[in-house]
């Protein structure tokens, strides 16, 4: 790569773009509309049909902390307001639910700024290869199926992403200008990406690769060390807000237990799982550039290469793989797929149409993946946490809600499932997979030590069976069944995803 710092925002090889004919206004709406229609289609995909499917066990969890910030007193009793995470986006949703509470209110947040996402990333990719790669790159993230999957759940990946993005195009005018200014907007923005999620501290080692390697973009000590004191000024607010609060152990004991858990996943998870989800013609059509364009290669690509490689090494090592924790990449692959795109000569008419038929090719075949998946209602069993909502969840949860009486409560398989009916039914409930051992748990659950001896004591009054956990532990579904058989379990609610699939089972049980 050549390290040869450039001052304009278009790169070297962005060829001449003409000024759309005329002035004034209409010139302006000219300029405008592209980009104004890509953000219609953003916005159609992630609105959708949005509340089709309840909440998954994140989702729950993250809603219920919002309720709880709202002041829902039911909610806020079964769903505590510091758990392990920051509560920034929380409070976002809060706000939204004081407007209107429910499940669309939740996730219009995320879905909001999933399409300030898509904006961004126009504003990044014109600001590195011209408007026609912008454009093309915020078109390729308006469609993409991670992006509009992620951004319609109430998880904290989405407005981490947005504020990540603003962090990388801080970066870049940094790179070209040098000015102070923008390297302290870099320490504000990835303090705002910290309070959206804390893992996203892994991007400090993307800007050190970047800068290590990019002796042309020279950081003086006097521009960085108050750029990162801006950064830890802004993230201190996380640590600081659990302190006043009295849960200053909550973060630590959740960061040593996600330390040492068992993995999740295999370390090929997100080779297997993020290309397709991306849409493999992104992620060719980027690589492909890298590669086909290598001699005009420059600080650019190299900064949005270490904002990529970074995490992806960083997340493959960590022994929990969430299939949404490498978002901030999708927004770098379609700015670099754009620029290959963008990059296709338009000398003649024959040219100009084989360059508009190769993003309609990437553009249609990433669309349709995403299409299919807001149109249609999930069908499968085999649920990847962060992948959508939990088909069954919402329906059991408001059964639940309706018929178990106040004092009831209820032992699920596993606890993704029992945060689902805990946030719709608003009666507690445990699982039996939540071990005793403090080391081997998540900090905020709890544990049932001998279910035998708490149903024998008539602790719980209903036992909730799921499809989604039964796949994955065999040994506590067994245990599941047994309770069943032992305590004349009758079932009283059944839930099906549109195949006719049972995927929820409620059942009453009464004491020996």
């Amino acid at each position: 790569m050549s390290d040869r710092l450039s001052l304009p925002a278009r790169a070297p090889h962005a060829a001449p773009e003409p000024s759309p004919q005329g002035s004034g206004r209409g010139a302006a709406l000219r300029r405008a509309a592209p980009l104004a229609a890509v953000l219609l289609v953003a916005v159609f995909l992630r609105f959708f049909r949005l509340t089709a499917t309840g909440f998954n066990s994140d989702e729950a969890v993250y809603s219920g902390t919002s309720a709880s910030l709202a002041g829902d007193p039911e909610l806020g009793s079964l769903f505590p307001v510091f758990r392990a995470h920051p509560v920034l986006f929380q409070s976002l949703v809060s706000l939204a639910l004081r407007v209107r509470p429910g499940d669309w209110a939740a996730r219009a947040v995320p879905a909001l700024l999933g399409a300030a996402t898509v904006a961004l990333t126009y504003a990044l990719g014109r600001r590195l290869y011209g408007r026609r790669a912008g454009i093309v790159a915020a078109l390729l993230l308006a469609v993409m199926p991670y992006h509009v999957a992620v951004s319609r759940q109430v998880l904290l990946d989405a407005p981490m992403t947005l504020a990540a993005t603003g962090a990388l195009y801080c970066v870049v005018r940094y790179a070209e200008s040098l000015s102070p200014r923008d390297l302290l907007a870099t320490g504000a923005m990835l303090g705002l990406t910290f309070l959206a999620k804390e893992t996203s501290i892994v991007l400090l080692g993307s800007l050190y690769a970047f800068f290590a390697l990019t002796p042309s973009v020279r950081t003086r000590w006097r521009h960085l060390l108050p750029a990162l004191g801006v950064l830890g000024v802004v993230a201190l607010a996380h640590p600081l807000s659990q302190a006043l609060a009295g849960h200053a152990k909550a973060g630590g004991n959740y960061l040593l237990w996600q330390m040492f858990r068992k993995a999740n996943h295999p370390y090929g998870f997100y080779g297997r799982e993020v290309p397709f989800a991306m849409g493999l013609l992104v992620v060719v059509a980027a690589v492909a550039g890298l590669v086909r364009l290598r001699r005009e290669n420059t600080w650019r690509e190299r900064l949005l290469v270490c904002w990529v490689a970074v995490p992806a090494l960083f997340f493959t090592v960590w022994p929990v793989k969430g299939f949404q924790y490498l978002l901030p990449a999708a927004p770098v692959f379609a700015v670099l797929a754009g620029r290959t795109l963008a990059s296709f000569p338009r000398a003649v008419r024959w040219q100009r149409a084989g360059a508009a038929a190769a993003v309609c090719a990437v553009v249609v075949a990433t669309a349709v993946p995403t299409v299919l998946a807001v149109t249609q209602s999930p069908t499968s069993t085999r649920f990847l946490a962060g992948s959508g909502g939990l088909p069954g969840g919402r329906e059991a949860g408001r059964w639940v809600r309706a018929n178990a009486p106040d004092g009831a409560r209820l032992l699920a398989i596993g606890p993704s499932m029992a945060n689902v009916v805990q946030y719709y039914g608003l009666r507690p409930v445990s699982a039996l997979s939540v071990s005793p051992d403090p080391a081997r748990r998540n900090p905020s659950y709890r544990p049932v030590p001998n279910p035998d001896r708490a149903m024998r004591d008539g602790t719980f009054q209903y036992l909730v069976w799921d499809a989604y956990t039964a796949r994955r532990t065999p040994f506590f579904t067994a245990m599941f069944r047994d309770l069943v058989g032992r305590y004349h379990g009758k079932a009283v609610f059944t839930a099906r995803n549109a195949n006719g699939v049972t995927v929820v089972v409620v059942y009453r049980v009464r004491a020996s």
